[in-house]
């Protein structure tokens, strides 16, 4: 039985590694979040460059027509880097909402833009409930003769500040159920909307607060038909566990690598610490977690690919595990750098808040594993 990649996979790990280690190295990472702005134009056009903004896209439209498993090798490698871009909430999040909801004119419209990185998208789901199952969706949108109007607002958009289209999921019908939940594409210049960043303290990746106050939505914008897209959000949800899943695997991995090398070099009683058994053991705990879970990551993401009706279960149990995994692995590596670990000036801190944030963005490992024994008839 062979559980690896691919020989095309591994070499597509490879050059992202190289090429992220040239233009996303820690400097750069730290310039980036320490700036207001959060963003870097010239690292997002060099990404583009790779062409990874296609990656999910059918090669009709432009794109590479990859998979979930290949774009999850990149956002391991990103997870890696701590890469401060709009790669998850444009390459793939909106990207496949769009590619699963969208009409053929829409697909072509916004597709091959979003493959050349000519513009970037964003799913605005969140509020304040915080809930992802469809009660979760309350704001309301009016029907106004052939137009929608809707106030209201979101929270925990990524990226919304480099977006120029949001994908936004509202309700068109009362109630709290699966039915009645639509989806609609909106352009940043829509009249009405406005950003509030939310200062989390994962300050590599930027969420915000999108209020909506009378924005008029054209008929021609509801994307898929109306109140059946609560199955499209719910299928973008698995992609976004494993996408998360995928990049804690990654911060996991460098964050042991951070603490093994510190050990090496970090004296105490006149040898290495990394020689101590303590440490060792430390080390050695997250390095069995971290093994197994890579398998299971690369499990969730083949299951995407086709009409497993293991998607979901594996969805969830991959980004309940990889929540956990990266989140004890951090806190190992911060123990064993010891006080400089809790430092501004050392960078293991920024994996570490990374760490948190994934735990809980798109459900926490409580939840899904919750949503694994709803799954599995428990």
């Amino acid at each position: 039985m062979h559980f690896g990649l691919t020989a095309d996979q591994e070499l597509l790990a490879a050059s992202a590694r190289d090429f992220l280690a040239a233009e996303s190295p820690p400097a750069t990472v730290r310039r980036i979040v320490e700036d207001d702005a959060g963003v870097s134009p010239e690292l997002n056009a060099k990404i583009a460059q790779q062409g990874w903004q296609g990656m999910l896209v059918p090669e009709e439209y432009g794109g590479q027509g990859l998979g979930v498993l290949d774009a999850a090798v990149v956002l391991t490698e990103l997870g890696r880097f701590l890469t401060p871009t709009p790669f998850l909430s444009s390459a793939v999040l909106a990207t496949t909402l769009l590619s699963i909801a969208a009409s053929a004119a829409q697909r072509r419209r916004w597709l091959p833009r979003l493959a050349s990185g000519e513009m970037l998208a964003t799913v605005a789901w969140l509020e304040e409930s915080d809930r992802l199952d469809p009660a979760g969706i309350a704001l309301r949108v009016r029907r106004a003769r052939d137009r929608f109007r809707l106030s209201g607002s979101k929270l925990f958009v990524l990226d919304a500040q480099m977006a120029d289209l949001y994908l936004l999921a509202a309700r068109t019908a009362a109630g709290q159920g699966r039915d009645g939940v639509s989806l609609f594409a909106i352009p940043r210049d829509a009249t009405g909307i406005s950003l509030t960043p939310l200062h989390n303290f994962d300050r590599t990746r930027r969420l915000f607060e999108m209020r909506f106050d009378d924005v008029v939505v054209d008929r021609d914008q509801l994307v898929g038909r109306e109140g059946k897209a609560w199955p499209h959000l719910e299928r973008m949800l698995n992609v976004a566990c494993v996408a998360i899943a995928a990049e804690s695997q990654g911060g996991a991995e460098r964050a042991l690598e951070l603490a093994v090398e510190y050990a090496k070099v970090r004296e105490q009683f006149g040898r290495p610490i990394g020689s101590f058994q303590a440490v060792k053991h430390l080390a050695a705990e997250c390095f069995a977690e971290i093994e197994p879970s890579r398998s299971l990551l690369w499990y969730a993401a083949w299951a995407q690919q086709g009409a497993s009706k293991e998607a979901s279960r594996a969805a969830s149990m991959a980004k309940a595990r990889l929540g956990d995994v990266y989140s004890r692995t951090t806190n190992k590596s911060v123990q064993i750098h010891g006080g400089i670990g809790f430092t501004w000036e050392h960078d293991v801190h920024f994996w570490f808040k990374r760490a948190k944030s994934n735990e809980v963005l798109f459900g926490g490992p409580d939840f899904h594993r919750e949503r694994v024994a709803a799954l599995s008839g428990w």
